[in-house]
Protein backbone atom coordinates (compact mmCIF):
# COMPACT_ATOMS: atom_id res chain seq x y z
CA UNK A 1 0.00 0.00 0.00
CA UNK A 2 1.18 3.37 -0.75
CA UNK A 3 1.86 6.32 1.83
CA UNK A 4 -0.73 8.04 -1.04
CA UNK A 5 -3.11 5.53 -0.96
CA UNK A 6 -3.45 5.08 2.89
CA UNK A 7 -3.43 9.13 3.23
CA UNK A 8 -6.43 9.25 1.07
CA UNK A 9 -8.14 6.38 2.83
CA UNK A 10 -7.47 7.79 6.28
CA UNK A 11 -8.78 11.39 4.99
CA UNK A 12 -12.64 12.57 5.45
CA UNK A 13 -12.60 15.96 4.45
CA UNK A 14 -10.94 16.95 1.22
CA UNK A 15 -10.44 19.93 -1.10
CA UNK A 16 -9.32 19.23 -4.24
CA UNK A 17 -7.82 22.35 -6.81
CA UNK A 18 -8.52 21.85 -10.26
CA UNK A 19 -5.76 23.87 -12.78
CA UNK A 20 -6.53 25.55 -15.60
CA UNK A 21 -4.09 23.37 -17.88
CA UNK A 22 -6.27 20.33 -16.21
CA UNK A 23 -9.59 21.88 -17.20
CA UNK A 24 -8.09 23.70 -20.66
CA UNK A 25 -8.22 21.10 -23.99
CA UNK A 26 -5.41 21.48 -26.08
CA UNK A 27 -7.47 24.21 -28.07
CA UNK A 28 -7.64 26.42 -25.29
CA UNK A 29 -11.62 25.07 -24.76
CA UNK A 30 -12.96 23.92 -21.49
CA UNK A 31 -13.06 20.00 -21.29
CA UNK A 32 -16.52 19.19 -20.24
CA UNK A 33 -15.45 15.26 -20.47
CA UNK A 34 -13.14 15.48 -17.76
CA UNK A 35 -15.81 17.87 -15.62
CA UNK A 36 -18.38 14.75 -16.20
CA UNK A 37 -15.88 11.99 -15.31
CA UNK A 38 -14.25 14.04 -12.43
CA UNK A 39 -17.95 14.65 -10.76
CA UNK A 40 -18.88 10.82 -11.18
CA UNK A 41 -15.61 10.38 -8.99
CA UNK A 42 -16.43 13.26 -6.62
CA UNK A 43 -19.66 11.06 -5.74
CA UNK A 44 -17.77 7.38 -5.72
CA UNK A 45 -16.19 9.26 -2.88
CA UNK A 46 -18.84 10.99 -1.06
CA UNK A 47 -20.72 6.96 -1.09
CA UNK A 48 -17.47 6.29 0.85
CA UNK A 49 -18.29 9.03 3.33
CA UNK A 50 -15.78 11.45 2.09
CA UNK A 51 -16.27 15.55 2.32
CA UNK A 52 -15.40 17.37 -0.85
CA UNK A 53 -14.71 21.01 -1.55
CA UNK A 54 -13.28 22.00 -5.07
CA UNK A 55 -11.54 25.25 -5.92
CA UNK A 56 -11.48 25.17 -9.76
CA UNK A 57 -9.66 27.58 -12.02
CA UNK A 58 -10.74 27.76 -15.43
CA UNK A 59 -12.96 31.24 -15.71
CA UNK A 60 -10.76 32.73 -18.11
CA UNK A 61 -10.13 29.34 -20.17
CA UNK A 62 -13.93 29.53 -20.17
CA UNK A 63 -14.26 32.86 -21.14
CA UNK A 64 -12.02 32.24 -24.21
CA UNK A 65 -14.32 29.33 -25.27
CA UNK A 66 -17.10 31.56 -24.41
CA UNK A 67 -16.25 34.85 -26.55
CA UNK A 68 -13.17 33.81 -28.97
CA UNK A 69 -12.42 37.01 -30.19
CA UNK A 70 -11.18 38.37 -27.07
CA UNK A 71 -8.62 35.77 -26.76
CA UNK A 72 -5.84 38.02 -27.58
CA UNK A 73 -6.76 40.74 -25.75
CA UNK A 74 -4.29 41.59 -22.99
CA UNK A 75 -5.75 44.93 -21.72
CA UNK A 76 -6.58 44.34 -17.73
CA UNK A 77 -10.28 45.39 -18.18
CA UNK A 78 -11.15 42.92 -20.99
CA UNK A 79 -9.25 40.25 -18.91
CA UNK A 80 -11.28 40.91 -15.63
CA UNK A 81 -14.90 41.09 -18.19
CA UNK A 82 -13.55 37.77 -19.79
CA UNK A 83 -13.42 35.97 -16.43
CA UNK A 84 -17.07 37.63 -15.79
CA UNK A 85 -18.37 36.10 -18.97
CA UNK A 86 -16.36 32.62 -17.94
CA UNK A 87 -17.42 32.31 -14.63
CA UNK A 88 -20.72 31.66 -15.88
CA UNK A 89 -20.22 28.95 -18.55
CA UNK A 90 -17.65 27.21 -15.87
CA UNK A 91 -20.02 27.08 -13.74
CA UNK A 92 -22.89 26.06 -15.77
CA UNK A 93 -20.46 23.17 -16.89
CA UNK A 94 -19.57 22.35 -13.14
CA UNK A 95 -23.33 22.27 -12.61
CA UNK A 96 -24.21 20.04 -15.76
CA UNK A 97 -21.64 17.56 -14.93
CA UNK A 98 -22.39 17.08 -11.47
CA UNK A 99 -25.95 16.87 -12.17
CA UNK A 100 -25.37 13.78 -13.42
CA UNK A 101 -24.59 12.55 -9.96
CA UNK A 102 -27.96 14.12 -8.08
CA UNK A 103 -25.43 16.82 -6.44
CA UNK A 104 -25.96 19.89 -6.36
CA UNK A 105 -22.93 22.52 -6.38
CA UNK A 106 -22.58 26.29 -4.47
CA UNK A 107 -20.14 29.26 -5.78
CA UNK A 108 -18.08 31.02 -3.85
CA UNK A 109 -15.96 33.95 -5.36
CA UNK A 110 -13.37 35.21 -2.87
CA UNK A 111 -9.99 37.17 -2.92
CA UNK A 112 -7.68 37.68 -0.10
CA UNK A 113 -9.40 39.91 1.59
CA UNK A 114 -12.17 37.87 2.78
CA UNK A 115 -9.62 35.63 4.46
CA UNK A 116 -8.05 38.46 6.38
CA UNK A 117 -11.24 40.07 7.90
CA UNK A 118 -12.29 37.77 10.60
CA UNK A 119 -15.74 38.00 9.91
CA UNK A 120 -15.97 37.92 6.66
CA UNK A 121 -13.84 34.59 6.72
CA UNK A 122 -16.18 33.27 9.41
CA UNK A 123 -18.68 33.53 6.79
CA UNK A 124 -17.10 31.82 4.59
CA UNK A 125 -16.63 28.84 7.09
CA UNK A 126 -20.27 28.55 7.92
CA UNK A 127 -21.08 28.66 4.79
CA UNK A 128 -19.04 26.00 3.86
CA UNK A 129 -19.78 23.82 6.16
CA UNK A 130 -23.52 24.26 5.51
CA UNK A 131 -22.86 23.35 2.12
CA UNK A 132 -20.90 20.61 2.48
CA UNK A 133 -23.33 19.10 5.64
CA UNK A 134 -26.39 19.57 3.35
CA UNK A 135 -24.38 16.99 0.48
CA UNK A 136 -24.02 20.15 -1.80
CA UNK A 137 -20.55 20.52 -3.45
CA UNK A 138 -19.07 24.30 -2.48
CA UNK A 139 -16.91 25.04 -6.10
CA UNK A 140 -14.68 28.40 -4.94
CA UNK A 141 -12.84 30.43 -7.16
CA UNK A 142 -10.77 33.84 -6.83
CA UNK A 143 -13.56 36.76 -7.62
CA UNK A 144 -10.78 37.79 -10.71
CA UNK A 145 -13.56 40.01 -12.12
CA UNK A 146 -12.93 42.65 -8.98
CA UNK A 147 -9.40 41.55 -7.65
CA UNK A 148 -7.11 44.14 -7.98
CA UNK A 149 -3.18 43.67 -6.71
CA UNK A 150 -3.80 44.65 -3.03
CA UNK A 151 -6.78 42.23 -2.57
CA UNK A 152 -5.41 39.36 -4.99
CA UNK A 153 -4.53 36.35 -4.05
CA UNK A 154 -2.93 35.49 -7.59
CA UNK A 155 -3.11 32.05 -7.77
CA UNK A 156 -5.54 29.34 -6.53
CA UNK A 157 -2.99 27.21 -4.95
CA UNK A 158 -2.53 29.63 -2.52
CA UNK A 159 -6.52 29.86 -2.60
CA UNK A 160 -7.11 26.50 -1.97
CA UNK A 161 -4.48 26.19 0.63
CA UNK A 162 -6.35 28.59 2.28
CA UNK A 163 -9.55 27.30 1.80
CA UNK A 164 -8.48 23.85 3.42
CA UNK A 165 -7.02 25.81 6.79
CA UNK A 166 -10.33 27.59 7.12
CA UNK A 167 -12.15 24.73 7.24
CA UNK A 168 -9.91 22.44 8.93
CA UNK A 169 -9.56 20.07 5.90
CA UNK A 170 -7.72 16.51 6.49
CA UNK A 171 -5.80 16.70 3.04
CA UNK A 172 -5.66 19.53 0.14
CA UNK A 173 -5.24 17.48 -3.50
CA UNK A 174 -3.45 19.86 -6.27
CA UNK A 175 -4.55 18.47 -9.69
CA UNK A 176 -1.63 19.75 -12.25
CA UNK A 177 -0.24 18.95 -15.72
CA UNK A 178 2.67 16.18 -13.63
CA UNK A 179 2.39 13.54 -11.94
CA UNK A 180 4.18 15.61 -8.65
CA UNK A 181 7.64 17.54 -7.87
CA UNK A 182 10.31 16.32 -9.80
CA UNK A 183 14.06 17.11 -9.23
CA UNK A 184 13.92 19.08 -12.47
CA UNK A 185 11.71 19.67 -15.25
CA UNK A 186 10.60 16.30 -16.18
CA UNK A 187 9.64 18.23 -19.11
CA UNK A 188 12.74 19.17 -20.77
CA UNK A 189 15.16 16.73 -18.48
CA UNK A 190 14.53 13.16 -19.48
CA UNK A 191 16.75 12.00 -16.18
CA UNK A 192 14.59 14.31 -13.33
CA UNK A 193 13.60 12.23 -10.51
CA UNK A 194 9.92 12.39 -9.05
CA UNK A 195 10.20 13.10 -5.20
CA UNK A 196 6.99 10.71 -3.77
CA UNK A 197 7.48 12.19 -0.37
CA UNK A 198 8.21 15.22 0.71
CA UNK A 199 9.04 16.02 5.07
CA UNK A 200 11.25 18.94 5.16
CA UNK A 201 9.70 21.90 2.70
CA UNK A 202 12.94 24.21 3.02
CA UNK A 203 15.42 21.17 2.21
CA UNK A 204 13.26 20.20 -0.73
CA UNK A 205 13.67 23.86 -2.05
CA UNK A 206 17.49 23.20 -2.12
CA UNK A 207 17.61 20.10 -4.21
CA UNK A 208 14.67 21.20 -6.70
CA UNK A 209 15.01 23.60 -10.13
CA UNK A 210 11.39 25.34 -10.19
CA UNK A 211 10.65 27.04 -13.49
CA UNK A 212 8.51 29.17 -15.05
CA UNK A 213 4.18 29.20 -14.90
CA UNK A 214 2.81 26.95 -17.85
CA UNK A 215 0.51 27.98 -20.37
CA UNK A 216 -3.06 28.62 -19.30
CA UNK A 217 -2.51 28.52 -15.63
CA UNK A 218 -1.35 31.55 -13.04
CA UNK A 219 0.79 29.28 -10.92
CA UNK A 220 3.74 27.26 -11.05
CA UNK A 221 5.95 24.72 -9.04
CA UNK A 222 6.56 27.66 -6.62
CA UNK A 223 2.96 28.60 -5.72
CA UNK A 224 2.18 24.65 -5.14
CA UNK A 225 4.84 24.30 -2.78
CA UNK A 226 3.55 27.52 -1.20
CA UNK A 227 0.67 26.32 -0.39
CA UNK A 228 2.56 22.32 0.91
CA UNK A 229 3.77 25.09 3.73
CA UNK A 230 0.56 27.16 4.36
CA UNK A 231 -1.26 23.86 5.27
CA UNK A 232 1.60 21.34 6.60
CA UNK A 233 1.73 24.05 9.45
CA UNK A 234 -1.77 23.53 10.29
CA UNK A 235 -1.16 19.92 10.49
CA UNK A 236 -3.18 19.13 6.60
CA UNK A 237 -1.07 17.11 4.11
CA UNK A 238 -1.33 17.95 0.94
CA UNK A 239 -0.64 15.63 -2.67
CA UNK A 240 0.19 16.98 -5.60
CA UNK A 241 -0.89 14.79 -8.54
CA UNK A 242 -1.68 14.72 -12.38
CA UNK A 243 -4.84 15.83 -12.97
CA UNK A 244 -4.83 14.79 -16.70
CA UNK A 245 -5.00 10.76 -16.56
CA UNK A 246 -7.87 9.32 -17.13
CA UNK A 247 -9.83 8.45 -13.33
CA UNK A 248 -6.77 10.59 -11.56
CA UNK A 249 -9.05 11.22 -8.37
CA UNK A 250 -10.13 7.27 -7.83
CA UNK A 251 -6.81 5.99 -8.99
CA UNK A 252 -5.14 8.47 -5.91
CA UNK A 253 -6.57 5.23 -3.84
CA UNK A 254 -5.13 2.36 -5.06
CA UNK A 255 -2.11 0.71 -3.99
CA UNK A 256 0.30 2.18 -6.68
CA UNK A 257 -1.30 5.79 -6.74
CA UNK A 258 1.60 8.38 -8.09
CA UNK A 259 2.17 11.60 -6.81
CA UNK A 260 4.07 13.88 -4.29
CA UNK A 261 2.84 13.66 -0.55
CA UNK A 262 3.63 16.52 1.55
CA UNK A 263 3.65 15.33 4.88
CA UNK A 264 3.23 16.51 8.28
CA UNK A 265 5.45 15.36 11.27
Amino acid sequence: MSMINESLKKARKIVIKIGSNTLAKTDGTVNTEFMSEFAAQCADLIKQGKQIILVSSGAQVAGVSTTKEWARKKDVHYRQALCSIGQVELMHQWRKAFQKQELHIGQLLLTKDDFENEHRSLNIRNTLFTLVDEGVIPIINENDSVSYDEIKIGDNDNLSALTAILWSADMLILFSDIDGVYSDNPKTNPNAKLIETVENIPELRKSIKIGETNAFGTGGMETKIQAAEKVTEYGIQMLLANGGKQNALIKLLQEDATGTLFQVL
